[in-house]
């Protein structure tokens, strides 16, 4: 499903990303866990190319794109057809203000793909259900809570159909006691085999929803594995370091 290659990110002097590699196989659910600044959320936004690599191979299905030093970006049109596949759910929300929610997950649908706005509407009632909020459908998001905006955020992720969806660090601007609704919503589209790279600081989610975890420290990936080895008996010093902050015995985090 996706294949990053030798991926290098450096912004001037600063080296955000240095050389890394990731593969993640369809219905994977990968968690990219590490210290701030460790280059996690510049590698999820290179899977979509909202950032560009300084050099390296991002493949996602049958698109393969290969950067190098002073290369350009992909044409805009085929950008867009390439990122209707990826659904990206980010970290302050980011809905349009003027729409109500259900206008909000309608948005893709209409816009890219022309729908008919009374079966985007359809589409778009359902995901609201799904995420526990179909009775907010005509609520402006500037009345919602911030677990109700990003549960609204995901099922506009979602209209598009995406093969894979983006999360990065998707509870980490919400108050303590909305992030559990939103890491059930996440929960539940792992159970259903949903294909995730999901950047996060709540480790006892990652533990129980990741079948693979990378664990990057300085731009890179230091150690990688399935989620019980990974937090139970990590290998790497700097992993077993970054780890004893957390309680992962016995089903706590």
């Amino acid at each position: 499903m996706i294949r990053l290659s030798d991926i290098h990110k450096a912004y001037g002097a600063h080296k955000a990303l240095r050389g890394v590699s990731l593969d993640v196989a369809v219905g994977d659910v990968r968690v990219l866990i590490g210290p701030s600044g460790c280059g996690k959320s510049t590698l999820l936004r290179c899977v979509n190319l909202l950032e560009q690599p300084t050099s390296g191979t991002v493949e996602v299905g049958s698109d393969r794109f290969v950067f190098t030093e002073n290369g350009r970006m992909p044409p805009a049109r085929q950008l867009e057809r390439f990122r209707t596949h990826l659904g990206m759910v980010f970290q302050q929300f980011d809905l349009f203000p003027h729409m109500t929610a259900v206008q909000n997950v309608m948005s893709g649908p209409l816009i890219v793909k022309a729908m008919p706005k009374a079966e985007a509407r359809d589409i778009a009632m359902a995901l609201l259900e799904k995420v526990g909020l179909a009775e907010k459908a005509d609520v402006l998001p500037r009345n919602l809570s911030g677990g109700q905006a990003q549960r609204v955020a995901i099922a506009r992720a979602l209209a598009m159909e995406p093969a894979v969806i983006l999360f990065d660090e998707a509870t980490s601007a919400l108050d303590p006691e909305l992030v559990d609704e939103v890491l059930k919503v996440m929960r539940g589209l792992a159970e259903e085999g949903k294909t995730m790279i999901i950047v996060t600081h709540e480790m006892g989610f990652a533990r129980d929803v990741a079948n693979r975890v990378s664990f990057m420290d300085a731009g890179q990936i230091v150690e990688e594995g399935a989620a019980a080895e990974v937090f139970l008996r990590p290998q790497n010093p700097r992993t077993r370091s970054f780890l004893s902050r957390f309680h992962m015995r016995d089903g706590a985090a």
